[in-house]
């Protein structure tokens, strides 16, 4: 098997690549081409330990081992660590184990990136970034790419952050309040570690996208915003399944009344909203052209069990 190291990840991921084994992971799974059971975690007082398989045909048969621990910022370490063993779907031998962490982080804010492509207005100008951790930096890499900003505001309650994060891009500026940083803007990305609701359905202007990655210990996105938008998933199982398979803000939700990430939006005034728990056909598809990757260049470790 090739073993990747987080160096061989973070060297060998072309983003524009990723986004559309993205885009094509999500039609897969839309039309049946996939098999993706829901996500399941071991407790541990301080965080969690996620086991998350996926198989998209003919794009990737893999396996992630994640841990969520939110506490370990404080000690210098990161919130999400982990391994994705990836196998041959034809016969199920082991091809690759690498590093999960760079993955994670690229194919989350990948995802939002996708939603945006798919459901955000043509003439969407100015993208709103709350968070400025891990995910800000993830979505900073991936979302402008899929329309033509011409702004991009940074908001976070750590101003230093915001400031690091914003000194990355020439577009970017410092919004300190969150309600100042979602008004007006056309797309916002929500990628905090909250507990409860950061954001009011009276802050987005009609026809904003909304885009939510965190949320793993509580939700992110207000109620009402979640209730009069139009919402989009990865999967209907984000509603029926408890956390931290589903999303806090669609619990008790009517499946039926939320959509797969496939078709656009239907009114330029509707408020779209993008509600992600991750799936394990992201990290398969990734996985899979991070590997080809790797053959093709002659990278990574070759390792016999």
């Amino acid at each position: 098997m090739l073993v990747l190291s987080r160096h061989d990840v973070e060297e060998l991921l072309v983003i524009p690549a990723m986004l559309d084994a993205l885009e094509a992971g999500f039609r897969a799974y839309s039309t049946g081409q996939t098999s993706v059971p829901a996500r399941t975690a071991a407790r541990a007082p301080a965080g969690l330990l996620g086991a998350m398989p996926g198989w998209v045909a003919e794009r990737g048969f893999a396996l992630k081992a994640v841990s969520v621990f939110p506490g370990n910022e404080a000690l210098g370490m990161p919130s999400h660590q982990g391994v994705i063993t990836l196998f041959d779907e034809r016969n199920g031998s082991l091809l690759s184990v690498m590093d999960a962490e760079h993955i994670t982080a690229m194919r989350t804010g990948g995802g939002a990136a996708v939603s945006t492509r798919v459901l955000a207005r043509p003439d969407a100008r100015t993208l709103t970034i709350l968070g400025a951790g891990v995910q800000g930096h993830s979505h900073l890499a991936t979302v402008p790419l899929v329309r033509d900003f011409t702004t991009v505001r940074i908001c976070s309650r750590d101003a230093g952050r915001a400031a690091a994060l914003a000194a990355k891009d020439p577009r970017c500026v410092v919004i300190p309040e969150f309600e100042a940083a979602i008004r007006g803007a056309d797309v916002v990305c929500c990628c905090t570690d909250a507990r409860e609701p950061m954001t009011r359905f009276e802050w987005f202007d009609a026809g904003t996208h909304v885009t939510s990655v965190g949320g793993t210990f509580g939700p992110e996105v207000d109620a009402e915003t979640i209730r009069f938008g139009s919402v989009f998933v990865e999967w209907k199982g984000a509603a029926t399944n408890a956390p931290p398979a589903g999303a806090h803000e669609l619990q008790g939700r009517d499946p039926a009344t939320i959509t797969e990430v496939k078709p656009g939006r239907q009114r330029d005034d509707e408020i779209t909203v993008y509600k992600s728990t991750g799936s394990g056909f992201e990290d398969a598809v990734v996985a899979r052209i991070v590997y080809d990757a790797a053959v093709a260049a002659g990278v990574g470790t070759e390792v016999a069990l």
